[in-house]
Parts: structure tokens; sequence; C-alpha cells
């Protein structure tokens, strides 16, 4: 990989002021709002929507061409988002060429922040400025977060992928093709056993529900077929978020439409009277089933607020789900950059353990590098600072909050990686916290970059980027999964826990116990396991923060994903169906006289 250190990237957009005060300025609008040439709104250029609002996207034909996308490839969704052609994205795979693969994860996460996505958006933009040719993979946004508590998910301050707006709402439809293909063999069901039930599925023993991407706790548990025969035949179901949707996880592990469509068909989604598997092929639902994500699976193209190419397809939970965007768009950015930045979601105990236990095992896939995500707030929740003391220096706290910290560096060098530790700054850090964090991490023998791209984009990231350039010209060193498909289910649940999160046994109820054994002799037990527990924790009670062991792991239900192709493992109270806050960001967001959208954070 060549390396241009004289290499300077587009400047933003000069931004002409119309009006000012002390606290917000009124903008004439670029060429991002053509359609409002004539006429001005407040915006507060200190916001993440308005940041992003404010700069001006470079046409979506021009990012393609960066990574030498012909025109031919790209279809146009509006002037800066676009999808790859299917047919381009088999040629690159046969052209065989990758590039290095650099994953971004993070500690625990806390409400004082960790910026997983900002680092990863910041850390491409700086090596792209350092003339690496750079693509970034990330993905899509669930409407469930972004109208619940945590906002959207496209970076922040200057690190930001856009339009944001678009990409937080709806983006081209993807996740809405995935909850209608979910939802159609869902009816589907329904409507095999209402016309004769000719498989003699056991209406008792439908594991398939329904989905929708929003949060709505009353739809965790409810009862259809209510009204009278006319209706169908009562029996017990109930909705999960979109992004924990079986779907969703096919929809990211599929490498072709041939793929997707013999994963669908063998989604289990029952038994039927004598206990036999029934599959979703078996109803005939597959084929319009891939018909509905047929565009969906080719991957999305939008930019940074640098111009830096980023793919964002697919979007899985990771305390629920695998936590990973598509295969399908990571493997076409290998072929088309030279260095590839990709996140996973929550901290590394959830997101990255998937990533390479799960995402790598199946696409073959070998990350150059780890880089771990924390922040002085966040250390200081896990050393045992309340949310409203943060912002006062306390050293002391930092270091005791490090114990998180190390545990998912050391978490991320089982698996073979070399790992770095980006310090994603606020402006409430202080040099001694700073300090304390690098001589943790120095005493372990990781070194820890201090980053600003927040507040300057990739500028503020280039001490990392130099870092990270060093890794991948370095021998690859020999990467590893955590355990072997061979290994007996339980005994991989078992090699999570205690391995992973420190805990010091597992406790399986009497029914998950026995769905194991049963997926076992079913012929399953070649699976990875895909572990859904709260992020808050290496345990499953949220409020154990720090590095906390001993602990005891409980495991209550288990699901069989056969057409992903790995089993859900389901620990303490999480559940996969979030509910709204008492103060839902929905709340704050809203739609002004010029179309135009705001609140959206």
């Amino acid at each position: 990989m060549s390396v241009n250190y004289n290499y300077r990237p587009r400047q933003p957009a000069s931004r002409a002021i119309v009006a000012a005060d002390t606290s917000r300025i009124e903008y004439a609008f670029g060429p991002r709002y053509a359609g409002f040439m004539n006429s001005s709104r407040t915006i507060d250029p200190n916001s993440d929507i308005g940041i992003a609002q404010l700069t001006q996207l470079r046409p979506i034909e021009a990012v393609a061409a960066d990574l030498n996308i012909p025109p031919e490839a790209l279809f146009r969704y509006g002037p800066f988002k676009g999808k790859i052609s299917l047919p381009f994205t088999a040629q690159v795979a046969a052209n065989g060429r990758r590039g290095k693969l650099i994953l971004v994860t993070a500690i625990s996460p806390t409400p004082a922040g960790e910026g997983k996505t900002t680092t990863t958006i910041g850390l491409g933009d700086a090596l792209r400025r350092r003339g690496v040719k750079t693509a970034i993979c990330l993905r899509e946004p669930s409407l469930g977060p972004c109208f619940g508590a945590k906002g959207g998910a496209t970076g922040g301050g200057h690190a930001q992928v856009a339009p944001m707006e678009d990409i937080n709402l709806h983006f081209t439809g993807d996740l809405h093709a995935i909850s209608a293909a979910h939802n159609l063999l869902a009816a589907m069901i329904d409507n095999h056993i209402f016309w004769g039930n000719k498989l003699e599925l056991d209406p008792r023993r439908v594991t398939w529900r329904r989905v929708v991407d929003l949060n709505d706790r009353s739809l965790r548990k409810i009862v259809t077929g209510l009204g009278g025969p006319a209706n169908g035949y009562p029996r017990e179901t109930g909705f999960d978020i979109t992004v924990a949707s079986e779907v969703m996880a096919i929809f990211c592990l599929a490498r072709s439409l041939q793929d997707l469509a013999d994963r669908l068909a063998n989604i289990v989604i029952g038994r039927d009277t004598r206990k036999n598997l029934v599959r979703a092929g078996q109803l005939g639902a597959a084929g319009a089933m891939t018909a509905l994500l047929k565009d969906a699976l080719a991957p999305n193209l939008v930019q940074t607020l640098e111009g830096t190419p980023a793919f964002i397809h697919g979007g899985p939970f990771a305390n629920i789900a695998h936590g990973c965007n598509s295969v399908l768009a990571t493997e076409t950015a290998l072929g088309l950059a030279d260095c590839v930045v990709t996140e996973a979601g929550f901290g590394a105990d959830l997101g990255a353990e998937k990533f390479l236990d799960i995402k790598c095992r199946k696409a073959g896939l070998a990350p150059a590098a780890a880089v771990v995500v924390a922040t002085v707030r966040a250390l200081k929740m896990h050393g045992g600072v309340a949310l409203k003391q943060v912002g006062q220096e306390d050293v002391a706290a930092v270091t005791a909050g490090c114990s998180n910290l190390i545990r998912h560096v050391q978490n991320c060098q089982k698996f073979g990686l070399p790992v770095l530790v980006a310090i994603n700054r606020f402006t409430t850090d202080s040099a001694a916290e700073l300090q304390a964090i690098k001589d943790v991490c120095a005493a372990i023998g990781v070194t820890a970059v201090a980053c600003n791209h927040w507040a300057e984009g990739g500028q503020g990231a280039l001490e990392l980027a130099d870092a990270v350039h060093r890794i991948t010209l370095a021998p690859a060193a020999p990467f590893s999964l955590l355990y072997p498909d061979n290994m007996p289910l339980a005994d991989k649940i078992r090699r999570v826990a205690t391995g992973i999160y420190g805990a010091a046994a597992v406790v399986f109820e009497a029914s998950a116990a026995a769905q194991l054994a049963g997926f076992e002799l079913a012929g399953f037990g070649h699976l990875p396991v895909c572990m859904a527990k709260t992020q808050y924790s290496f345990s499953t009670d949220p409020t154990l923060k720090g590095a906390p062991s001993g602990f005891t792991l409980p495991v209550r239900e288990v699901r069989l994903a056969a057409g992903a192709g790995f089993i859900v493992v389901l620990c303490g109270e999480i559940l996969t169906m979030p509910g709204l806050p008492r103060h839902p960001a929905a709340e704050d967001i809203f739609l002004d006289a010029d179309g135009d959208i705001g609140g959206l954070s």
C-alpha cells in the first residue's frame, strides 16, 4: 500500500453567512438544498445535523469514481446515494483482490458515550488524507433507536456519513424490504394453517414471529387470529424488532441472490405434529421473499462529510443479533480499496466477538488490526463515577475504569489481532486523565492515541491513522477463532462466557438445555453461537460496570437460525423487542416549513 503524505483532500465548501447572533447562524442553502435556493432557515452550526446540513456533498458519481466504480454499475438514489449493481459486486469478488480490513470496536457502552461509529469515520477520513485508498463499511441505522433513546447512527460532529437524515430515516428502504420479506413468511404460515395445513404444522410450535423496525413493547407478546373462523386459528406469537430478524442476519451473510434464496428456504419456522422441523422452503415462500429483497441486496454507497466512500448496508444489533454490516458490502469494499475500516456493534464482548466468530468464520475474513474506542467520560463511569460527575477531573476513577478497557483489549488479542486504543476526546478531558489511559495501555504493551475527529474530522485522527497504517505494513499476525466448529454447542457458549465475559459458570434453564440437545441431534452442532445479552456489562446485570468476574451467566432460551447458520442464545433478561424510554427521541424530531428535518441527532 503506497502512501502520499503530501496529499490534501477537498476543502469544505464555503458557507455564506446571511445573519448571526451569539448562538445561531442563518445560511443560504448550497447545492445540497437546490430546491430551496430562494429561502433560508436557521441552522445550529454546532449540532450534528447542522454540521451535516451545512456541508456541500460530492455527487455520488464522483464518490463511486474514487473506487473505480463505473457509472453503469451505480444505481442513483438521488444526488448523494447509490446502490452498486450485483453483477459488478460479483465481478469484484471474482478478481480476488483484498485490501486490509480494520475492525473498530469499543469498551462496554455507557450513557457518557464512546463514539465507535464516529471513530470509524474519522479514521477512514484520516487514512484518505494520508493518501490511502480507503472505504468505510457501516451498518444501516434502525428506526428503533433513532426514535428511542440512542438517536441516529451516522457519527457525530465533523466525522459523519451523509446525507445523515436520509440514512437515519428510511435510507434506500432496505430495512423495510427485510421487514416485508419476514412478515410475508409469517402471513404464509398462518395462511397455510387456515387452508388445511397440509404440512401438519403444530400451531403451538410455530417459532416464526413477526417484526417491525420500531421499539414497541406492546407487541412483545400477542395473540393472532381472534374474531372467529374467518380470521384463522388463534395462537400466541409476538413481534421482534427488524434488526433481530433472521432475515436480516441472512441478508448480511448472503453473497448473491442465489445464496440469499437458498438461505431463506432453509429457515426453520417451527415443527409439525410429529415434531419434525418445517422450513420456509416447504411453504414455497423463499422465491417471493427473495424477490422482495432483490434490490435491497445491492450494497449502498454514500460518503463522509470529507467525501470518503462509505458502504452502509444491513443493520443487525449486536446485543440481540450478530451486529455486523453485510458480507457483500465488506467484500466489495475490500476488492476496491486498499484499506477498509468497519465497525461492529456495542462493546468488543458482543460486536467484535460476533464479527470474528460468525462473520469472519463464514466469509473467510481476517482483520489486519482492531481499534478499541474509549472515552475518559465512559471510563470514569466504569470506575464508579455517576453520569452527572463525569465532566470533573478524576484520574483515579479513569484508572479504575480502565479495567473494562483492558479486558476488551485482551479479548481482541485472543483472536491474534494487533490492537490499538483510540481515545475519543471530549473538551472536559484533562491532560492527566488522557495520560492515565496511555500509561495503563503501555503497561500491557498497547498504544493508545488521543483523537479529536469529532471537532476536526480526519485531521483530528491522523496520529491514529499513522499507527494503523504501520500495523497494516507489518507481517500479518495469525488470526484464530475462539472455538472450533466441532465443539459442542453448550461448550461454545461456555467458551464465550468464561473466555470473553469473565463468567465462572453458565447455568442453562432446563428448556434451553433440552433445545441445545435437540439441535445437536438434528445436525446443527457445528454452528457458531450468537450470544444475546445486555450491552452495558460483561455480565447479564447492566449495573455491573468495569470488569466483573466470577459471576454466573444464565441462559434462558436458545433459538435456531438455520438459514443464517448460527444458534441465538438469550441470556438474562435481554429482549428482542425494545421499548421506548420515558422521553423518546421521536418527541424532538420535526419537519420545518421548508420541508427539512430537524431535531435528529
